[in-house]
């Protein structure tokens, strides 16, 4: 199919498993197109691969399922950004006190716990 016209948008996502409470971001560049006919169609492409729209039907890296919470950018890293802050040891207190995880947690996969937390009511 040839195209007359293409227009490049990018657009960012988080998402969250309402499955299994995994959470990510992605980023896209969406190509906005016009065939010799007239008629206007989307492409999708993700870190350079074309990819299905992730506003139909998302899937959940980790458990491959379908009940996919999907919100605007930046939901995600900003609760990674609060549990950094809350695992970041008191100024005043001492040196020994002080305990730091070794644990390798994976960039932008979070739980749905995590991300829902600062929205819980106390």
């Amino acid at each position: 199919m040839s195209e007359i016209a293409a227009t490049t948008v990018h657009e960012a996502y988080a998402f969250a498993c309402m499955k299994c409470g995994y959470g990510w971001e992605q980023s896209y560049e969406i190509e906005h197109h016009v065939d010799v006919h007239g008629h206007a169609f989307v492409v999708y492409t993700a870190d350079g691969e074309r990819v299905p729209s992730p506003l139909s039907t998302p899937t959940c890296g980790n458990c491959g399922g379908h009940v996919v919470r999907i919100m605007r950018a930046g939901r995600v890293a900003g609760v990674q950004e609060l549990l950094r802050k809350q695992q970041t040891p008191q100024a005043s207190e001492s040196a020994k006190d002080r305990t730091v995880s070794t644990a390798a947690t994976p960039d932008r996969h979070w739980r749905l716990s995590d991300l829902l937390h600062p929205f819980h009511r106390r």
